[in-house]
């Protein structure tokens, strides 16, 4: 839908703008930026605490790599899919656009909403916290040290992204750098206490249940959530429509070896028991290598591990938001772009705004964290499921579509990621009910329901 400020041209068949006007995003990110940006959003706080409890569930430490071998071949196949969408449909609005097309406005609507209220500005609050708990350690800014230092960082992201996309994907490219290095020093320390470990048993002596299994695969595939993200920027990637491809390819394959290596290092340098029983398994191994410093260093490692993602979060964020002021007039206040910083600016603002208002909440809560992970994550993979039904309903109503990639061996690629999507919105539906936090996630989606009244009605008068 047009604004009175639009001078782009009509949408083509595929659903992309030619977009010529000041407000739209241009081609400046490099394939080597974009595998930073997916690289730096996947890899955060997640993978220093899931093995252990990946080797707790499998009870073997042929069954836990398996797992995240599997995970990497998941990921994969629903990279494909997000890959044949991205080259049909290249757009600054990722998901909430595939969505728009396949099932209307509504549903991308609801996306929109979810997104912006609980999915990225929870997991940008979320990384704050974590930010803020290993930068405390590093310095102590007294009785509310982690939620000082969290608020900071959630302000000093924005600022940066709000000076453009060029600042912000070299600083995202820089910190990605640092944090791929942070992992492969704690690999060199797994291999050189290999020797030390306590002996595990041979790999395959036992065999968890289907259902642990299962179990451990949420684990594994919550560590590698975060690379549907490159959607988000497929409209910005130098080198024409199929350039997203091999960035995404890379990106999983790449991702893969590191926790492949990570896990085989944890296992050679602690131990299947003592990999199980850690409850933090790169520090428990920094520090039996190079002693207390090490544990001090790995703090900062962490935080910028987590400050990684928060940045990757903001920038994909807030192009949802972008996506959704350029849909409904009532919203178009973040529909604008800022031409001379490539950036949408009051998208930003918003997604900075919420995520320091989920801030100032986890303030209160004791188990905060917990509490946020437990309600993103049925939301998460709910509209991540139906992202994958939009391939095939896609197919159906564009079939003159020029699709300059198309998933291999459909439709059996979309089929595993849809049925993986579906058995994680139950387990995460199942876990959340136990806990209560599934009641919040309904509460803050009929909200998004009210809401799309609201503006629908907004939208006619318009």
């Amino acid at each position: 839908m047009t604004t009175p400020h639009d001078t782009r041209t009509q949408t083509t068949a595929a659903g992309t703008e030619s977009q010529t006007l000041s407000n739209a995003p241009t081609k400046q990110l490099s394939a080597f930026s974009a595998i930073a940006i997916i690289v730096g959003i996947v890899i955060g706080a997640g993978i220093f605490k899931t093995p252990s409890m990946v080797a707790g569930v499998t009870g073997d430490a042929g069954w836990l790599i398996v797992a995240w071998v599997l995970g990497g071949v998941i990921s994969l196949a629903g990279a494909l899919c997000y890959a044949e969408l991205a080259t049909t449909y290249p757009h600054a609005g990722g998901d909430y656009h595939f969505l728009a097309r396949a099932f209307g406005k509504p549903a991308s609507f609801l996306y929109a909403w979810a997104k912006a209220t609980v999915i990225n500005t929870g997991s940008i609050a979320l990384l704050a916290f974590v930010f803020g708990d290993y930068m405390s350690k590093v310095i102590d800014l007294g009785a509310h040290s982690t939620a000082l230092w969290a608020i900071g960082i959630v302000v000093a992201m924005t600022l940066i992204n709000l000076i453009g996309l060029h600042a912000a994907s070299w600083v995202q490219t820089c910190l990605t750098m640092i944090e791929v290095t942070g992992l492969l020093c704690v690999v060199v320390a797994g291999f050189v206490l290999s020797g030390e470990a306590p002996a595990s048993p041979a790999l395959f002596s036992s065999s968890p249940s289907l259902g642990m299994f299962g179990l451990s695969m949420v684990f594994v595939l919550l560590t590698y959530g975060g690379w549907n993200e490159a959607a988000y920027i497929s409209a910005e990637v130098r080198g024409g429509k199929r350039a997203i491809v091999p960035v995404i390819v890379i990106s999983i394959m790449l991702l893969t070896l590191i926790y492949l290596l990570f896990n085989i290092a944890v296992l050679a340098g602690l131990g299947l028991s003592g990999l199980a029983g850690s409850k933090a398994v790169a520090a428990d191994l920094m520090g039996k290598a190079f002693g207390p410093w090490g544990e001090k260093a790995l703090g900062v490692f962490v935080a910028v591990s987590a400050l990684t993602s928060i940045n990757a979060t903001m920038i994909v964020g807030a192009r949802t938001n972008y996506a959704l002021g350029r849909d409904w007039p009532a919203l178009r206040f973040m529909g604008n772009w800022h031409a001379g910083r490539g950036s949408p600016v009051a998208a930003y603002c918003v997604q900075s705004l919420l995520s320091l208002a989920l801030v100032g909440l986890g303030i209160w809560q004791t188990d905060g964290f917990e509490v946020m992970v437990e309600f993103t994550a049925p939301v998460f993979w709910a509209f991540l499921f139906l992202v994958g039904v939009s391939l095939f309903v896609l197919r159906v109503k564009d079939p003159e579509v020029e699709r300059p990639f198309k998933v291999p061996l459909y439709p059996l690629t979309p089929v595993l990621f849809c049925l993986t999507c579906a058995f994680l919105t139950y387990s995460s539906v199942t876990y959340a009910m136990s806990k209560g936090a599934v009641y919040i996630s309904l509460l803050v989606m009929a909200v998004g329901v009210v809401a799309l009244v609201i503006t629908h009605l907004s939208n006619k008068r318009a």
